[in-house]
């Protein structure tokens, strides 16, 4: 093997060295960007309800936390939708209604695994209202879901079913939205499955990750992350947005 003689060997560390400050500079810079929604954005809110918060009947831990993060970007938008979870008593996905079953475990229905959750959410009650810190002036749209009784749904587009769209997409495209930014309860639930399903609809999507918090059943979160990233929504922070 030929031995690099000293000066060779000074010009390869000389050349790292610029590529390296280089790649650096543009890391950066890339880094310094800033992601400033459009009009053919939309922000869409998933269920900050007082159910999913401190006292609540399914609260997230730290929840509430989200709500001021969401109040902040909020202004940016043109275009914001919310959702609620709006479940019938007696709903399928309550492990209430599974005699000898108790929340977070998991039974087969019709349309595949579904995980018990406590009662909660319950059409037209306190516990399903929007938090009442919330500020969405501008909200255009409410998508209420989980409303069928045998059938639940965590997407703001599909139920569970994978067959019962909700309408959001063809409402999106009739008004030119091109790109979602997806926060609220919980991450890797319901703001999961929303990501997706709108990477599914063609959107491009944003996940502001300090806009969400997770319920992290049994390493749930992690998985919810990979899967979404894996469909290639776009994990941002809010203080990326302009």
């Amino acid at each position: 093997m030929n031995r690099l003689s000293r000066r060779e060997l000074l010009q390869i560390f000389a050349s790292s060295a610029a590529f390296g400050a280089s790649a650096w500079h543009w890391k950066a810079r890339a880094a310094d960007a800033k992601v400033k929604p459009g009009g053919d954005a939309a922000l869409i809110v998933v269920d900050v309800q007082n159910c999913f918060v401190t006292g609540g009947t399914l609260p997230v831990k730290d929840g509430e936390q989200v709500v001021p993060v969401i109040n902040k970007i909020a202004p940016m938008f043109q275009n914001i939708i919310a959702t609620q979870d709006w479940h019938t008593p007696g709903h399928a996905s309550f492990a209430s209604s599974h005699p000898g079953k108790k929340p977070f475990e998991n039974v087969t229905l019709k349309y595949g695994q579904q995980v018990l959750w406590p009662d909660h959410c319950v059409q037209g009650t306190e516990d399903a209202a929007l938090h009442k810190d919330l500020k969405l002036p501008t909200a255009q749209l409410i998508i209420r879901k989980g409303y069928q009784k045998g059938v639940d749904s965590y997407s703001a587009f599909m139920e569970a079913d994978r067959k019962t769209v909700t309408g959001l997409a063809g409402y999106l495209k009739a008004r030119g939205i091109k790109t979602v930014f997806v926060t609220g309860l919980a991450t890797d639930f319901c703001v999961a499955w929303t990501a997706q399903d709108a990477r599914k609809a063609g959107f491009g999507v944003y996940v502001i990750e300090d806009a969400c918090r997770a319920i992290d059943l049994n390493g749930s979160l992690a998985a919810a992350w990979k899967a979404m990233e894996g469909a290639g929504c776009k994990r941002v922070q809010s203080s990326d947005l302009a």
